[in-house]
């Protein structure tokens, strides 16, 4: 049913286009010599290949797509959230069809101790919760993370009363049109999502706000959020260290903003463990330590006896004054040092989100963020744009690299050429 209602939406985009010969004629024509060159690489690339960019293969186990891990990993940021409401099936099927390699989430819990993929403590920016006037004597306030904060709380309401939601869009400015139509989902049916996909999808849950979910939330025999959130992982199979062959069939990446969750299932589970770090004056939710001490070479020697890898934010990587990106940081030479992987967040596609030096243009960030800086995973709104960026670039098939190559020669002999313009 998602997927049918997510194909129509993009077929009814497309035919914004009318027809295929008028839309390239238009784009050549209103191009210069150096745009052409580029313009015309992308058309040839489309016009050439008669399959989708990311094979589908049967939906037999024995014959699924495994992960590719040649290049940096594409994670699909809540899903394909710049395009329909974050973290809903609809979303992370989207990802999926846009060719991503992992499927990212953020997992809090019910009233009843059913972990669930939300990402605010609170539900009223991304459901429809405030139009439920039965719910309305449920808004309180509680400290989080040390301030107050107002609202109806994720974990005052029950499994039952959850799936009356529906959520809506985050931000203004994308796509509203599906607000009200997608309910909120489980942990366990967001996995179930990535099991049954035509190809190895990995997932990328987040032990999220678990000091605050362990102060409003009690199971049973003393578990915490952290225990019953390993138990799931290991109910539906997921196993196995970095690279291993357990892994690779079902890949997983755990996350998390407090590293004393992460030291608590060391011992639980083998699973690589990402460490999330906020903004540089952002403390640590759990431990209180500021940016300079968990990025510092101590703390990296500490942590990686825990982690694979870091997931910051990435204009502490890069900082930025006013909008312009300045000289990087040395974290990620350092977290390499470490033999740690870095997984910045969060890429997006819209102008506001992309600084001045990348001419509002993703593809030319994307290119920065990996072969400037050299991360090894990057956390995007845009999954399918990512995608595109390095199947281009960095082909997944011995056959799209070889034509890859033609076209880039192609390209580079018709950019001597300026094709005149209409007037």
């Amino acid at each position: 049913m998602f997927i049918i209602k997510v194909n129509s939406a993009w077929n009814r985009d497309q035919e914004h286009h009318h027809n295929e010969s008028e839309w390239k004629e238009h784009l050549l024509i209103n191009m210069n010599s150096s745009s052409c060159a580029i313009i015309t690489f992308l058309l040839l690339f489309i016009g050439c290949s008669s399959r989708p960019l990311y094979p589908l293969p049967s939906h037999d186990e024995k014959t699924k797509m495994p992960l590719q891990t040649f290049r940096p990993f594409n994670v699909a940021h809540r899903g394909s959230n710049g395009e329909l409401p974050e973290e809903t099936a609809p979303s992370y099927l989207r990802a999926i069809e846009e060719g991503t390699d992992f499927i990212e989430t953020d997992i809090l819990v019910s009233k009843d101790g059913v972990l669930m993929c939300h990402h605010d403590v609170i539900l009223d920016d991304t459901t429809d919760v405030l139009d439920h006037i039965q719910f309305a004597d449920r808004k309180r306030t509680y400290e989080v993370e040390g301030a107050n904060m107002t609202g109806l709380f994720i974990f005052d309401f029950t499994l039952e009363e959850l799936k009356t939601l529906r959520a809506k869009q985050r931000f203004s400015f994308r796509d509203q049109q599906y607000n009200g139509k997608f309910p909120i989902i489980t942990f366990e049916e967001y996995i179930q999502i990535a099991i049954n996909a035509p190809r190895v999808v990995g997932i990328y849950p987040e032990i999220k706000n678990p000091v605050l979910m362990n102060q409003h939330v009690k199971w049973p025999k003393g578990k915490r959020f952290e225990d019953v959130f390993v138990e799931i992982l290991k109910k539906y199979g997921y196993k196995g260290s970095y690279m291993s062959k357990e892994w690779l069939k079902q890949p997983c990446f755990i996350q998390s903003f407090a590293p004393s969750s992460l030291v608590h299932i060391h011992n639980k589970t083998d699973l690589p463990k990402i460490f999330l770090i906020d903004d540089v004056d952002v403390r640590t939710q759990d431990t209180n330590q500021t940016y300079q001490e968990i990025t510092s070479d101590r703390y990296f020697n500490y942590i990686r006896e825990f982690v694979v890898g870091i997931g910051p934010w990435k204009d502490t990587i890069v900082p930025v004054i006013d909008n312009y990106i300045e000289t990087p940081t040395d974290l990620v030479d350092r977290a390499h040092a470490y033999n740690l992987q870095v997984h910045p967040y969060t890429f997006r596609n819209e102008n506001k989100y992309l600084h001045f030096n990348f001419s509002e243009d993703p593809y030319i960030e994307y290119d920065y963020w990996i072969n400037t800086i050299g991360v090894d995973g990057l956390f995007t709104d845009f999954t399918g744009s990512l995608h595109r960026y390095q199947e281009w670039t960095c082909p997944s098939s011995s056959d799209n690299r070889d034509a890859t190559k033609l076209l880039q020669k192609i390209s580079s002999m018709i950019v001597k050429y300026e094709l005149p313009r209409r007037t």
